[in-house]
Parts: C-alpha cells; sequence; structure tokens
C-alpha cells in the first residue's frame, strides 16, 4: 500500500546583527545573501514554475493547492514573481539553445495563434533531434525564420508546406506526408469529377507502398540506403503521375499535381537523409501542450510574460525530450541562479 508523508512547510528564518557606531551613530547592518532574498525557496519556486508550465494549472487553483495540500497560503502575486524570477534563470540555458538552431542538421517548425496583451501572437515551435525551442512573435510571416535561423539555413527544414517556410527556405526541406494524405482523402471523398477520384486513388495508393517502406526502416528491417534504393521506383510514379496531371480541368488535381511535379525532391528528403521523418509530428505534437496551455491561460499580458512563457515551454519539451526530471532541472536553475553561478544547460552534454 503507498501511502503520502504528511506535507509541512520548512520555514528557515534569518537573523542578522544591527550594529550603531558609538562615535558617529552610524547604523550598519550585516549584509543579505543573494540566494535568501526571495520569499520562496528553490523547490518551491520550481514548484510553481512546474505547476504551471507542466500542469497547465491557473492561478486560483495554484494558490488552492498550495495552501491545502502543502499548509502553504500564497498570493496571485507571489506565484507570478515565480515564474519571473524562473524565466530570467532559465535566459542563459533558453538563449543557448537559440544560437544552437542555425547549426543543427534538421528542424521541424510549426506554429499557432497566441494573444499577448489583447493582441494577436503567433507562437512559433522549431524542433531539433535533442531540443525543443520555443518563441512567440507578432508575426507569422518568414522574417521570424530569418531572424531564428540566419539569412540561410544549411540544414533540412520540414514543415507542413506553410507559404512562410517555402518563401524562407530554398535549399533541402521535407514536407509532410500527413498533411498531404488529408488532402488526398479530401479529394477523394469530395471528389466532383472521375479524373479527380482516380487521381487521389492512385497517389492514396503509392502513398501507402511509400508508408510500408517507412515502417520497415523504422523497424529495422531495412537501413538507410536500402529506403532510399527502394523507395525511387515509387519516387518516379508519383512524378509521372503530377505530370500526366499538370493541365488537368480540375483546379484541385491540377494543385496537387502542381505540388508533386515542383517538389518531388521536398517529398522524398526522408528517405536520404538521417534524422529526418517523413511527416511534422514532432513539431505538431511539441505544441500540442502550448494549445492545451493557451485555452487556460488566455495568452499572456505582457512582453514579459511571452518570455516567461517561451522559456518555460522550451524547458520543458527539451526535458521531456531528453527524459529529465523537469522539476529538478529547474530548482537547480534557480538555486544556481541565485548564487550567482552558471546555470545548467538544456543541451544534452557529452
Amino acid at each position: 500500500m503507498s501511502e503520502l508523508p504528511e506535507i509541512r512547510p520548512h520555514i528557515t528564518e534569518y537573523q542578522f546583527w544591527r550594529v550603531i557606531c558609538p562615535d558617529c551613530g552610524k547604523v550598519l547592518w550585516a549584509p543579505v545573501p543573494r540566494e535568501i532574498l526571495n520569499q520562496f525557496g528553490p523547490k518551491l519556486t520550481a514548484l510553481l514554475a512546474y505547476l504551471t508550465v507542466v500542469c497547465r494549472m491557473p492561478r486560483r487553483k495554484m494558490e488552492e493547492l498550495l495552501e491545502n495540500v502543502f499548509a502553504t497560503p500564497i498570493s496571485l502575486g507571489s506565484t507570478q514573481k515565480a515564474v519571473e524570477e524562473t524565466s530570467t534563470a532559465l535566459h542563459p540555458s533558453y538563449q543557448e539553445l537559440e544560437q544552437q538552431l542555425p547549426n543543427e542538421g534538421a528542424l521541424n517548425g510549426d506554429e499557432t495563434g497566441w494573444r499577448g496583451d489583447g493582441m494577436k501572437r503567433w507562437l512559433w515551435v522549431l524542433v531539433a533531434r535533442f531540443f525543443v525551442f520555443f518563441t512567440i512573435a507578432k508575426s507569422r510571416s518568414s522574417a521570424v525564420l530569418y531572424q531564428l535561423l540566419g539569412l540561410q539555413f544549411l540544414g533540412i527544414l520540414c514543415s507542413d508546406r506553410y507559404s512562410a517556410y517555402i518563401k524562407y527556405h530554398k535549399g533541402r526541406a521535407q514536407f509532410c506526408w500527413a498533411h498531404l494524405k488529408r488532402d488526398l482523402l479530401g479529394l477523394q471523398q469530395f471528389a466532383r469529377t472521375t479524373v479527380a477520384d482516380r487521381f487521389a486513388r492512385d497517389a492514396l495508393a503509392l502513398h501507402a507502398r511509400l508508408f510500408r517502406l517507412w515502417h520497415r526502416f523504422r523497424q529495422g528491417d531495412i537501413d538507410q540506403s536500402q529506403l532510399n534504393l527502394k523507395s525511387i521506383p515509387l519516387e518516379k510514379k508519383f512524378f509521372a503521375l503530377a505530370e500526366k496531371h499538370l493541365n488537368c480541368a480540375d483546379a484541385e488535381v491540377r494543385t496537387l499535381a502542381r505540388l508533386f511535379f515542383d517538389h518531388i525532391d521536398r517529398l522524398f528528403a526522408f528517405t536520404m537523409y538521417p534524422g529526418v521523418e517523413p511527416t511534422n509530428n514532432k513539431a505538431e505534437r511539441a505544441i500540442r501542450t502550448a494549445v492545451q496551455w493557451r485555452k487556460t491561460s488566455f495568452g499572456n499580458r505582457s512582453q514579459k510574460g511571452e518570455l516567461a512563457t517561451a522559456r518555460l515551454l522550451t524547458a520543458a519539451g527539451t526535458c521531456k525530450m531528453q527524459q529529465r526530471n523537469i522539476l529538478e532541472f529547474l530548482e537547480e536553475t534557480i538555486r544556481l541562479h541565485r548564487a550567482g553561478l552558471p546555470t545548467p544547460s538544456l543541451l544534452p552534454q557529452p
């Protein structure tokens, strides 16, 4: 039988001597160490940040939990200060990940709507091999990618075919097959012409064969070179199917045919380059937590709050990916920040 221990807060009282000079009457106080200037210790501060970003708990519910379960009354302002302090402590590790983004071999990107002080914002996520990076921007344009990745990203950018990614990145890329499959299924379901139904049926049959190869690769039955070699005939068939329908009278068929014809290399990059997947599920899974948080928090009210949101989401997503304990990481980060020491990195250590 499992049982919880009795939970009582541990309160430490600090006393500092005051000295009065007998000659001039000047009062001198003993200096207060930096690490005890805050009202709450590193563990409690980290817990408040954890409840915010991982549990997505509203402030009022957090107050009730702290008072009823941990016997620690707390105000709304105190919870906000704890989150802001955690954000400040995370700044070095967050900045380190931002500087690492342009050096990654492959990135998956996605974005979703956000609210900032009543104004429209966009929450962007970029998923690398070993970390997740979030940022909140005023724009959904390619300017955000220029800011984060530089004038030219040398790696492989994986996306859902949103125009900002296509406009920014002219190099190697991977378009999401899951989005493309939904387009083909929609075309087949609502086909208005026989040619549209036939095109969708043929493309979906090739798609199924392609993903059977991908699953064999994931299971270890074939290696990367075999995946590439076996996918070449399918790539040629997709290209031939597209070329045949470039001038089709059906506009939807013509659009999808043009996609296959113009971007065939961006649909088969996953067969050639290790670490690249045929779908954008990495980014979509990462951003799902943020979407759930948005539904309960209704966004931010200041730029400082937007920074805190991006940093907390980045730390939580990265720790989950690396199978690190996010609560322990936050506690250590806050403790070292208060002591004026270098905080831990979110990059995997050798």
